[in-house]
């Protein structure tokens, strides 16, 4: 089982600004250092909370990832996720492919339907249908990454004769993830997707019952579940002393040898990557679960 990070590139509690870029990249390579196997960028433009009247900041998530493609060497970049809607399709498929060639093949392409309404409204995107627009979406970018062609008109968008030119370094364009739930979503990913997310968790009971909704959602459609790489988004805390240890099932937390052996379940269970979110985010906690990681891995 793969085992990757999530970057700390939004606003950060104790300074109510994002970590600068240097920081940023410092924290992915040490990360890669320590041998976890991936990195992680969400994809939004601002928070708005009803109950916050403050606008929080985040760093816009490609622009982000393609440094992080020419600063590492190892680790797999991946998204968590792109919200479809804030680019054309057609051209964050050719975007995809442009960034897996200078990562030379290691992007995993994450997306998403969108769901959090103040920066679509902000940024003059529509906000109505959005699991119609990232149906028609999946119809370009999937044919467009794998066959480097398509020809499509639809509702929301098109993308008439088509064509990625030239290719990346995989024939097939990098894996597309589908971080998805509910009914309709979970068949968009059974239909076009190479791997699945499903998050936020800390104990790994909840995961069987997300994962039987996938595995009808993939049977009604005429494919074989195991073919889809099941991935799941999971915080772990580490917890100042004195403070409230969260409850298990929402993040993992404890010793190395109690972490690990969390990691050992999901493994079990057929997990293919781990896509873990630090609180807090700092290169002291990568430490203390890197050495939980190696006594999983020892195991």
């Amino acid at each position: 089982m793969k085992i990757g990070i999530v970057l700390p590139i939004g606003e950060q509690a104790e300074t109510k600004t994002p970590l600068r870029y240097p920081a940023i990249r410092d924290y992915a390579l040490h990360a890669e250092t320590l041998g976890f196997d991936s990195v992680w960028i969400y994809d939004h433009l601002l928070y708005r909370w009803p109950d916050d009247p403050d606008t929080h900041g985040i760093w816009e998530a490609w622009t982000m990832l393609t440094a992080l493609a020419e600063a590492t060497t190892r680790v797999e970049l991946g998204t968590i996720v792109l919200c479809v809607p804030f680019r054309n399709p057609a051209l964050l498929a050719k975007m995809a492919e442009t960034l897996d060639e200078v990562s030379n093949g290691r992007l995993i392409l994450g997306l998403g339907a969108g769901w959090h309404k103040p920066e679509f409204e902000a940024f003059g995107f529509p906000f109505d249908h959005l699991v119609s627009r990232f149906e028609e979406a999946l119809q370009i970018i999937g044919p467009l990454l794998r066959e480097g062609n398509v020809d499509f008109q639809g509702t929301y968008y098109s993308a008439p004769k088509s064509e990625i030119t030239p290719r990346g370094p995989r024939p097939n364009g990098p894996p597309i993830l589908v971080a998805s739930f509910g009914p309709r979503m979970l068949k968009l990913t059974a239909q076009y997707a190479d791997m699945w997310n499903t998050a936020w968790l800390g104990h790994v009971d909840p995961l069987a019952a997300r994962r039987a909704e996938l595995e009808q959602a993939s049977q009604a459609v005429g494919r074989d579940p195991s073919t889809i790489g099941v991935t799941v988004g999971v915080t772990v805390v580490y917890p100042a002393a004195g403070a409230e240890v969260p409850p298990i099932e929402k993040a993992l937390s404890g010793t190395p040898e109690q972490i690990a052996a969390e990691l050992r379940r999901y493994d079990q269970d057929g997990v293919a990557h781990l896509i873990c979110n630090m609180d807090p985010p700092t290169q002291e906690t990568l430490d203390r679960f890197a050495e939980a990681m190696r006594i999983y891995r020892a195991s």
